[in-house]
């Protein structure tokens, strides 16, 4: 395995490249671009790569699928830390372009929602072609197959564009998510800001079934970030869940929680414990009474002493 090359979600010039370069690491590290969110992953399956770095949830669009599905099937993977980056967009065209000659434009699917009402007010006519990456975008706008790209305003010296409208979002403080996923070891230690996530197969289809499964978590005071299904490909109907828990799997209510998720689910699968982006263990909210370490503990406790005739 290369301990020092990290691959992500390329071509050069992407906001998967960008946040990247946001840990202190990177710059110590061999950055490969991939051409897809399956292969970025693929070269740390294959050990060709320490770690990928690729884009997991949007705070406009939601879950981005292509990583959710990758990490819930094939072979086990696991998230390691979460990187949090603001986006806009820049319009993107080759030097001398006017924005009333911008017949065509195309950037990351994801992207398309992030800008779909300046796209209505300034180019209501022109036609919009998804591409792989905003940054691939910006390649085949190079090439002379689109007029206009939506990418980060960073690429634009990489493909020799200019950019011809800065700063590009519908939605005020936009940002996207990204993880930085290896090979299954052991979780970090826990800072006091910490999240965990989890793929967890339904067993059977009946009423109530997804309640089940919130109240491994409700009861033990387990507050959810984040829950999205995701089809199975085993016929309409059945479905797996995405599921980002706060706090870390050595926290007793969160790892009680996993195991009557296991008790009741044909499938769980652990994605990882890793700290939380941008958030201090001060300012994590206070734990609900009954749901500490040391309350779990004192309730083992109790219940021992039962068992032995000392309650």
């Amino acid at each position: 395995m290369s301990a020092t090359r990290y691959t992500y979600l390329g071509p050069e010039g992407t906001f998967t490249e960008a946040a990247l370069r946001t840990l202190p690491e990177a710059a110590t590290r061999e950055l490969v671009p991939m051409l897809s969110v399956p292969a970025a992953l693929d070269a740390v399956r294959n050990g060709e790569a320490a770690a990928a770095l690729v884009p997991i949830e949007n705070s406009v669009e939601g879950g981005v699928t292509a990583t959710l599905d990758e990490l819930a099937s094939g072979q086990p993977l696991m998230i390691y830390r979460e990187v949090l980056l603001p986006i806009a967009f820049a319009l993107l065209v080759r030097p001398g372009t006017k924005l009333s000659e911008v017949k065509t434009v195309t950037g990351h699917p994801v992207a398309q929602p992030q800008v779909r009402n300046w796209l209505r007010d300034h180019l209501p006519d022109a036609h919009w072609e998804s591409a792989a990456s905003n940054a691939d975008g910006a390649r085949l706008v190079q090439e002379g197959r689109y007029d206009a790209a939506f990418a980060g305003e960073f690429a634009a010296a990489t493909y020799g564009l200019e950019p011809l409208v800065t700063d590009i979002h519908d939605a005020e403080n936009a940002e996207t998510r990204f993880v930085l996923v290896g090979r299954p070891a052991r979780p970090a230690a826990p800072t006091g800001a910490d999240k965990t996530s989890v793929v967890i197969w339904l067993g059977d289809d009946h009423p109530g079934a997804l309640l089940e499964l919130l109240q491994e978590f409700a009861v033990r005071g387990v507050n959810l970030m984040l829950i999205q299904s995701r089809p199975t490909g085993a016929g309409i109907g059945n479905y797996c869940f995405a599921v980002d828990a706060e706090g870390h799997l050595s926290d007793r209510r969160v790892a009680e929680a996993l195991m009557g998720l296991k008790r009741i689910c044909p499938k769980v699968r652990f994605l990882g414990s890793y700290p939380r982006a941008g958030v201090a263990p001060e300012d994590v909210q206070p734990l609900r009474r009954g749901t500490t370490d040391e309350e779990f503990l004192a309730a083992s406790d109790w219940l021992a002493r039962c068992q032995d005739g000392r309650a």
